[in-house]
């Protein structure tokens, strides 16, 4: 996705760092335009190396492309944070004396914008006045919010956090054709405890479940997601959703009581979760002492398979995606592990992906294959971990449709 983000004059520009980065890492091309003014609080070297883009900041620069027509034309997505209450001002009169103004002139796509100003100016009447001339033309207006200033104030005012800026610029890019759907998304990778010290688990960091989530809840649906020790920002995304309610689990018996309950009023389950397949017969009480050096014997007992129970349990209407991770290298083998999986299980759909060392968990990237009915292959992406949640999402709306119109 294209998205152009506009920085003016204020402290907060320093936060739009974090915002870019968060952008570019979900695997956007990110361009920055920041105003003359912006450039005294962060660097034009800052923004070009965050953004992995050349920056300019001038209509006179890169004519022959009309760069301040063209990055307008191109973009998905233009984002203003912070906005100060100059650029409100000539942004409601429809001003364009430089590069910002005349590229949010040139643009059809959604715009964002994030207020930040001191709380004076922001209960002003001609910033009130800009605000809803703006929103009358369909500019989406984040915060700002109410808190801590500069040189000590506080009050409304406060730019809003970049990681919400950016969650509701998702939201207002995706399509909503998950709208009235009710979903379950499990995440994260469970954890089998020997005592009260030590556990048997994996590496999973539930990035890709959460972004399933989240994608989710960005084209309407309302979401459940069941996490099982997903990463701490990954988290948090998904909490500051207004569409997600967050349950947190442990164990894998923990995930199947929670998942099955959850499900029983679903209209899509997605078990991206990693479940331990085994747990220790009878976990210690106290700490397992290292006494000698003969080693430690384990008995393992096999955990319920909660994807094939849910699969089993659905009700009429229901879809059930499933989640694979293998190690094997070759891609018709791995496919057809994932074939055998998929009907051994009893899922609807089944995304395979390879992971490794260094692939797969705990990393931004991934690649999957998504398997359908028959054994087919219905998609295959690579790509940031939303883009594939993306891709699945896609998946699951057409093959709803298609039972749909059958029926």
């Amino acid at each position: 996705m294209f998205i152009v983000v506009g920085v003016t004059g204020g402290i907060a520009a320093y936060k739009s760092v974090h915002l870019v980065r968060r952008f570019v890492k979900a695997g956007h091309d990110v361009h920055v335009i920041p105003t003359d003014d912006a450039l005294w609080f962060v660097g034009l070297t800052t923004w070009e190396a965050i953004s992995r883009n050349p920056v300019t900041t001038s209509v006179h620069d890169d004519v022959a492309r009309v760069r301040h027509v063209s990055l307008g034309q191109s973009a998905d997505l233009v984002v203003v944070a912070p906005a100060t209450a100059n650029f409100l001002a000539k942004t409601a009169a429809g001003l364009a004396d430089d590069l910002l103004g005349t590229t949010l002139l040139a643009t059809t796509a959604p715009v964002v914008v994030a207020p930040a100003m001191h709380t004076e100016m922001w209960q002003h009447p001609a910033t009130r006045a800009n605000i809803a001339t703006l929103r009358d033309r369909g500019v989406h207006i984040v915060g700002p919010a109410d808190g801590e200033l500069t040189g000590g104030d506080s009050g409304p005012g406060r730019m809003t956090e970049p990681d919400e800026i950016a969650d509701i610029a998702m939201t207002v890019l995706a399509p909503k054709d998950l709208a009235g759907v009710r979903v379950v998304v499990s995440a994260g990778g469970t954890r089998e405890p020997l005592d009260p010290v030590r556990y048997i688990g994996n590496r999973s960091s539930g990035r890709q479940g959460v972004a399933v989530a989240l994608a989710a809840a960005d084209r309407g649906a309302d979401v459940t997601l069941v996490v099982a020790h997903v990463e701490t920002e990954a988290a948090a995304s998904a909490r500051r959703h207004p569409r997600i309610q967050t349950v947190e689990v442990g164990t894998a018996a923990d995930l199947q009581s929670v998942v099955g309950a959850a499900a029983v009023g679903a209209d899509v389950v997605v078990m991206a979760a990693a479940v331990s397949d085994y747990r220790v017969a009878a976990v210690s009480d106290t700490k397992l002492a290292k006494e000698t050096d003969d080693g430690l014997t384990l008995e393992l007992v096999q955990n319920p398979d909660i994807l094939a129970g849910l699969a089993a349990a659905r009700p009429d209407g229901q879809t059930i995606v499933g989640f694979a991770a293998e190690t094997e290298p070759d891609r018709e083998r791995l496919l057809e592990r994932g074939r055998r999986k998929r009907e051994r299980k009893g899922a609807d759909l089944l995304v395979v992906n390879e992971v490794g060392w260094s692939r797969g968990f705990e990393q931004p990237d991934n690649a999957v294959a998504i398997i359908g009915h028959g054994g087919h292959v219905v998609a295959e992406r690579r790509g940031s971990k939303r883009e594939i949640a993306d891709a699945l999402w896609d998946v699951v709306v057409t093959a709803r449709r298609s039972r749909n119109a059958r029926e």
